[in-house]
């Protein structure tokens, strides 16, 4: 399996290895000049980072050299959180081991790219909201709801047949989420979150589906729940934020019905889940 590096340094009992605490929150991003944080990720002092196995929503065109990693979800109550796993000491990081019985490790290590291991969101012994919190500045449906609120099942109704002018509708209904925000309500990471009857097919393993690795497969059924999937929405390739069906000029790049990035053209197939490998940077010390 090649080595991906990046360019620019920058409702179930069966997951009990989950924590951090559920509720609502006011919200802050997380800005695309995190990455200015090179300096301190790269210190001599930070800890975590190497050779890191995920998987990830698939880059299929443009320069990002791989695709965004993957959050598994839970639905709890009507609300949607990003599984969060315990931390390993002798690993350094928070790690569930053989993820869903796939053979695969889903760790914190997975999400420290572009800046975002240096904060306190990541980091992986803290104890912060793993709720998604809706982030009303993206997708104008979300600003019937009021913003730093749980993202809930109920919201996502109509994804069967949801559409705004952008490619072909009923391909899925997007949201943009803060995720593991502190106490206040701030500090999280920023991850979008779609609803679609195609991540129904693949948690089944259903049609072209059937094809997926067995071990992705696996993953997908368990980090999927009711048709959604998440990701940490940070392009590989210069840390900018994407979107699906964002953008009207995606369609010139293949991508009005996947995840384009406006700066750079790259283009993620969230349908299309991959498992792949790259360097996670370090992290600094905890500042939280």
């Amino acid at each position: 399996m090649p080595l991906d590096e990046d360019k620019y340094p920058a409702e179930t009992g069966r997951r009990r290895f989950v924590k951090g605490v559920v509720g609502s929150a006011a919200l802050s991003g997380v800005g695309v000049g995190g990455a200015a944080a090179v300096d301190a990720t790269t210190d001599s002092a930070g800890e975590g980072g190497g050779t890191t196995p995920f998987v990830a929503v698939e880059n299929t065109s443009g320069p990002a050299p791989r695709g965004m990693p993957i959050i598994p979800i839970e639905i709890n109550g009507g609300e949607i959180s990003g599984l969060w796993p315990e931390y390993d000491e002798t690993a350094g990081a928070a790690v569930a081991p053989d993820f869903g019985g796939s053979g695969i490790d889903y760790s914190s290590q997975w999400f420290q790219y572009c800046g975002i291991q240096s904060t306190a969101a990541i980091y992986p012994q803290s104890d912060r909201n793993n709720t998604f919190l809706n982030d009303t500045g993206t997708f104008t449906w979300q600003g019937e709801y009021e913003s730093g609120k749980p993202l809930t099942v109920d919201m996502f109704e109509d994804y069967q047949d949801w559409g705004n002018g952008i490619g072909d509708p009923g391909v899925g209904k997007p949201a943009s989420v803060v995720w593991r925000t502190n106490s206040d309500g701030n500090n999280g990471a920023p991850v979008q979150i779609i609803r679609s009857v195609e991540v129904e097919k693949m948690a089944n393993g259903e049609g072209e589906y059937a094809d997926l690795p067995g071990s992705v497969q696996s993953f997908i059924s368990e980090a999927t729940d009711q048709g959604f999937i998440a990701w940490l929405n940070k392009c590989t390739h210069f840390c900018c934020v994407p979107g699906f069906k964002t953008q009207e000029g995606s369609a010139n790049f293949g991508g009005a019905n996947a995840i384009y990035c406006q700066c750079h053209q790259s283009v993620y197939d969230p349908f299309s889940p991959v498992q792949s490998t790259f360097v996670a940077l370090p992290r600094p010390p905890q500042t939280e």
